[in-house]
């Protein structure tokens, strides 16, 4: 098995989706000729040609009308948005067109958006921001957000071929910093399902994307101490797991909630209401959650360290919550 990049792990699985179903294109600005802003669809024009890898004008209205339209008359458009920050132009079609088809007219929607996310490239606050929740709450949706590139290149495949629309959250911060052996041949990773990145018995930290390196290296350091931290990564926002969050809080009896997305309106306050209505009596202490501020990401580096959540505040949690 080869060491390959997340970058690489979902062009792997665009170039053998396109060979496998004649139905999938892309579409997208800068996606043929250049290979997309951060190089992850190069290749793609020079194998699969015009017709099938589009380049669009700088129009997000534009990429996701025209998908949806594909999508009605039996294609499988893949679609790609420079940069997440940039949906919100797009906010209408996604939901109350993409969103509603099939629960309006029967029309499946097989699209998958894929947005370049998060921060810790010193983008500033239009290039950098993490708004999984604003289409998390949309029903019609699913949402994904992987950490390894194993899980990126099976999920992408997953949700290619999901009849849904999907909306696939890419974390640019780990595009070219992390490599995983992936296996040859075609394989998936079920959409909805956790992974569990470590096991323990203290308390569970529950995380995605990026922040699930962050909460690894923290339980490393916790170890230390004593305190096994258990690691669930959930892969998925929509539909989440709640099967896996549960049967880990009612193993260690303590939660703690850490992702990059601002405080207020997080998954983190959706996950904490589903362990207080499902699993209270196994509670040991409060549900702690550890998330980036409420506000714009910084553009200063210095600043947007100070934004964005730390190992150290991971463990700080960590160390308060094992003290009950």
């Amino acid at each position: 098995m080869a060491q390959t990049t997340l970058l690489e792990a979902i062009r792997q699985a665009l170039f053998e989706e396109m060979e496998r179903d004649p139905a999938v294109v892309c579409i997208g600005e800068d996606i043929g000729v250049y290979g997309g802003a951060f190089k992850v669809t190069a290749g793609l024009l020079e194998r699969f040609g015009w017709e099938r890898v589009i380049d669009t004008p700088i129009s997000e209205t534009a990429i996701i009308g025209a998908a949806c339209g594909m999508s009605y008359l039996g294609l499988r458009p893949v679609c790609e948005l420079q940069f997440v920050d940039f949906i919100a132009c797009c906010f209408n079609q996604l939901t109350n067109f993409v969103a509603k088809s099939f629960y309006l007219w029967g029309a499946p929607v097989p699209m998958v958006v894929r947005a370049p996310s998060g921060g810790g490239v010193h983008g500033g606050p239009f290039h950098s921001q993490n708004p999984e929740m604003y289409f998390a709450h949309t029903p019609g949706l699913k949402v994904v957000y992987p950490s390894t590139p194993y899980d990126a290149k099976g999920l992408m495949k997953s949700a290619i071929r999901d009849n849904n629309p999907v909306l696939f959250f890419e974390h640019k911060f780990l595009y070219r910093r992390i490599k995983d052996e992936i296996p040859d041949g075609d394989f998936t990773v079920p959409i909805g399902k956790a992974a569990m990145r470590r096991e323990g018995r203290n308390l569970t930290i529950v995380t995605y994307a990026a922040m699930a390196y962050t909460a690894m290296d923290a339980a490393t350091e916790l170890a230390k101490e004593g305190i096994e931290a258990e690691v669930l990564d959930l892969r998925t926002i929509q539909p989440l797991d709640t099967e896996a969050i549960l049967a880990s809080v009612r193993k260690t009896n303590r939660l703690l909630v850490v992702h990059e997305d601002t405080r207020f309106g997080g998954v983190a306050g959706e996950i904490a209401a589903v362990v207080f209505e499902n699993a209270f009596d196994d509670l040991d202490a409060p549900v702690r959650r550890v998330t980036a501020l409420d506000t714009p990401v910084p553009y200063s580096p210095p600043l947007e360290e100070r934004f964005l959540p730390q190992m150290k505040d991971v463990i700080a949690a960590a160390r308060e919550l094992a003290r009950y």
